[in-house]
């Protein structure tokens, strides 16, 4: 039986571009560092090592000694798929940092350690930039890597503006100002964002003046000009028509920066459905709708530049110094000041809560798998390898569900294999096996909701009722009624005033952000998803 590693001359096996992109020019020395040298590591046979099968080093050149002798580690303030973030204090000088602690259990590919160690030296790399979070430190031992970075208690974006309570344009301009220098000064040092969100915005404290930073950096790249990459990341409300056809560079940046702009202005994304395929199809078609409430009070100039930042065309598309030159940026503080209207404030709460209760979910949801189930999996995954070539085509894993007695559905299977399959040889290994099973149980196991649903039903009434919502959502702060209800009532589909089981799951099974929160079944389902347009133009258009 095979030993969860994909050999090197088995049949159907694939080679895949380190930097998962197509490299025009050889001398981006920032994407040839450490990781492909641990990329690269081989057993005696030869076969490449699964990342639990060896000590895994994660950053290239860490502080010394323990990140405890210097810092005292405190309260959460957030919490990711790979790591949770607490408030630190540097024990020499009381300064507070923020610290992210990402738990090595947690990074299962080689994929997930590569995003972490480019996280660090993007970061490291990246200027001192007032709009950009600063980075001090990494430390690693063996149980996990901490990023310590500068602390930012002013809230995210979207709770800042709703705060105010008064929403105009001049408000919009100053935010998407902010947004674009991140993405310059991004440009100009070779890197792409790739996942532009209102997430990822934090103000640097609650004083009036308070900067707005952008604080995530654990999806982009490096780049040099003339740089095509093909992977498939970010969050699909704000993705650019190029990445769903696996061609794109630096100008997906802009068309995420105009979604975030379309949504400062009505509440709203441009492109909304209820399932991630969905809203992919209403991407790629562009169709943007300027005629919704408020749009007839927006200005020309603020209309012209969401439909020049949306242009599906990435050629022709706005750039980003052209975005700042233009008068609505470059005037902005003697743009409109006129509201833009309460419900504007309100649909962009109700837009924010809504994912943040998925995201609480989804937390609960969450927890890896106990390692005697990962064991599991890779006995699961050599049983069904019947010639021991050590990859599994679409009958031997069809095949392997049937014989231990589990129906997955064709499409599901399907989902697997491409998202492992992106050079079209339709094979899957083992290590890609484990991951995708892990996220497809998480997201489909009727189990793991029940946990989730009875961790907010905190009166075991068999209900999440209106109080128990407003507790989840609040986090602390005040929250308007009114949107609470309005997010109860989207769910409450038998209007009973409360929320149980079934209507929960429906809630959590309809809409691709919750299940988007999990990078490694993003990858797979927009993968496979981006396959299936491209092969059927299910969405109307023509392929390059």
């Amino acid at each position: 039986m095979g030993s969860c590693v994909s050999t090197q001359g088995g049949k159907g096996v694939r080679k895949r571009s380190k930097d998962h992109h197509n490299n025009n020019n050889n001398n981006n020395k920032q994407n040839k560092t450490a990781y492909d040298q641990d990329q690269d590591a081989t057993t005696p046979t030869g076969r490449r090592s699964s990342v639990t099968s060896r000590p895994l080093n994660v950053v290239t050149n860490p502080s010394p000694g323990s990140i405890f002798d210097k810092y005292e580690l405190g309260k959460e303030l957030g919490r990711g798929e790979f790591g949770v973030t607490v408030r630190c204090v540097d024990l020499q000088t009381g300064e507070a940092f923020a610290c992210k602690k990402i738990a090595k259990t947690k990074l299962r590919t080689e994929i997930d350690i590569q995003d972490v160690r480019r996280e660090v030296q993007i970061m490291k790399h990246l200027p001192n930039h007032p709009n950009i979070v600063a980075f001090r430190e990494a430390y690693e031992d063996k149980d996990a890597v901490y990023l310590v970075m500068e602390l930012c208690e002013g809230g995210e974006l979207f709770d800042r503006i709703v705060a105010k309570g008064h929403y105009t344009e001049r408000a919009a301009a100053n935010v998407a100002k902010t947004i674009l220098e991140v993405c310059k000064v991004c440009h100009e040092h070779g890197v792409i964002h790739r996942d532009l969100k209102p997430e990822n915005f934090l103000f640097s404290d609650a004083s009036e003046t308070a900067s707005l930073k952008a604080i995530d950096f654990g999806l982009s790249t490096f780049y040099v000009t003339g740089d095509r990459f093909n992977e498939i990341v970010g969050s699909p409300y704000y993705m650019a028509p190029e990445v769903l056809r696996r061609n794109y560079g630096q100008e997906i940046d802009i068309w995420s920066t105009g979604v975030i702009l379309y949504i400062l202005l009505c509440g709203v994304p441009p492109f909304w459905a209820e399932t991630e395929e969905a809203i992919a199809q209403a991407i790629i078609r562009g169709n943007v709708d300027f005629t919704r409430d408020p749009w007839p009070k927006v200005s020309e100039e603020a209309k012209y530049l969401v439909k020049r930042m949306l242009d599906p065309n990435p050629y022709t598309r706005i750039t980003v110094q052209e975005v700042l030159d233009h008068t609505w940026i470059q005037h902005r503080e003697h743009g409109r000041t006129i509201s833009l209207g309460d419900h504007v404030r309100m649909r962009i709460k109700q837009f924010s809560l809504m994912n943040r209760f998925k995201k609480k979910v989804l937390r609960v949801v969450a927890d890896n798998l106990p390692d005697e189930q990962i064991d599991g999996l890779r006995k699961l995954f050599d049983m069904m390898d019947k010639d021991c070539d050590g990859v599994l085509t679409f009958e031997e894993l069809k095949d392997g569900f049937s014989m231990i007695g589990q129906v997955i559905p064709d499409p599901d299977i399907q989902t697997l294999i491409d998202a492992a399959d992106s050079e079209g040889n339709g094979n899957l290994n083992c290590e890609e096996f484990i991951t995708m099973s892990v996220h497809l149980r998480r997201i489909g196991n009727d189990e793991h909701l029940t946990e989730a649903f009875n961790f907010f039903d905190k009166n075991k009434s068999g209900y999440v009722e209106f109080d128990e919502l407003k507790d989840a959502l609040s986090d602390d702060d005040s929250i308007d009624d009114q949107v609470v209800r309005d997010i109860l009532n989207d769910v409450d589909l038998d209007k009973d005033g409360r929320i149980s089981f079934e209507e929960f799951k429906a809630m959590m099974t309809t809409g691709g952000d919750w299940k988007m929160a999990s990078r490694q079944y993003s990858r797979a389902m927009l993968n496979a998803l981006s396959f299936r347009m491209f092969k059927d133009k299910s969405a109307g258009v023509v392929t390059n």
